[in-house]
């Protein structure tokens, strides 16, 4: 008896959880989209958080970075500051 109301409270949370991933995913870039558009820019800082604000978007960009080794969008850089040296191979 209590493996099934374990597996019913289980299967109630899980299905709870999953229709607020969304909505946490869009506050956590809303919440970081400042430092974003400034460490990026306004135009590539909006890009790319609005890219990883969408659900299943965001997620494959975040994929294909890990894989690439780099931004989509990368940091700019200011006066007096050089950008990490790019690898020959």
């Amino acid at each position: 008896m209590t493996q099934r109301i374990t597996s019913w409270g289980g299967a109630r949370l899980s299905r709870r959880v999953s229709r607020s991933l969304p909505w946490i995913g869009a506050a956590v870039a809303i919440v970081t989209v400042a430092s974003t558009m400034r460490r990026k820019g306004v135009i590539s800082g909006a890009l790319d958080t609005g890219l990883n604000a969408v659900p299943l978007v965001g997620a494959a960009k975040n994929v294909l970075e890990v894989m690439r080794g780099r931004d989509f969008f990368p940091d700019r850089y200011g006066p007096g500051v050089t950008p990490p040296a790019v690898k020959s191979s």
